[in-house]
């Protein structure tokens, strides 16, 4: 499992990290993002759901995680 952890970063940098590991990573290979910000988590769920690419959430007081397995390229 390849883990991000994007808590701190400001406004919608949180993306950007997040994005690149989806990018590179291989089909198969399972994906943790844990955020802190609501809206780029928001706006990271929509995004996966237009991808069709189903998603786990977890709540954990004001962090957020999705976690997901990436089945070819984005």
């Amino acid at each position: 499992m390849i883990t991000v952890d994007t808590c701190g970063i400001t406004a919608y940098s949180p993306l950007i990290p997040a994005i690149r590991v989806m990018c590179t990573a291989s089909p198969g290979e399972t994906i943790e993002i844990i955020m802190n910000h609501a809206d780029a988590f928001q706006d990271l769920k929509e995004y996966l759901s237009e991808q069709g690419i189903g998603f786990r959430e977890i709540y954990d007081g004001e962090q957020m995680t999705l976690q997901f397995t990436i089945n070819g390229k984005l």
